[in-house]
């Protein structure tokens, strides 16, 4: 039987391998309103493994927010049943990995629920982080 400890490291890995396979095609296809929200700090990585809003989104930033938050639930309860986790374990991991890789100057909920902007160093994360 697999531990908690180390089914979570096998949500890390995967979610390591999901990381790398959606940085190339996603990034490059991303709306340019998206990308300017992230840069501004409108959107952020929540500690769930959802975008989240920091403020109040326009309809156009809200659809492809949600658009972008389907896409990723679909493809974590796939990778969930994969790795023999619940859906909510898999989301957390992914989003403990997804404010690891936040650039300075982006957004990232806290472990307390607050939205922070990422500085030089390592960002807050929940202790329960892989």
């Amino acid at each position: 039987m697999i531990t908690r400890t180390l089914r979570l490291s096998v949500l890390a890995a995967s979610g390591a391998v999901l990381a790398l396979a959606l940085a190339g095609p996603a990034q490059a296809q991303r709306d340019p309103g998206y990308e300017a929200a992230r840069a501004s700090g409108q959107v952020g990585e929540r500690t769930d493994g959802y975008l989240g809003f920091t403020g109040s989104p326009d309809a156009g930033l809200r659809k492809v927010v949600d658009d972008i938050n389907i896409k990723r639930r679909a493809l974590y309860a796939q990778k969930a049943q994969a790795a023999r986790a619940t859906l909510e374990e898999y989301a957390f991991t992914a989003g403990c990995l997804a404010i690891a890789r936040t650039a300075p100057g982006e957004r990232y909920q806290a472990p307390d629920g607050s939205w922070q902007v990422r500085g030089s160093g390592l960002p807050v994360r929940d202790p329960r982080c892989p």
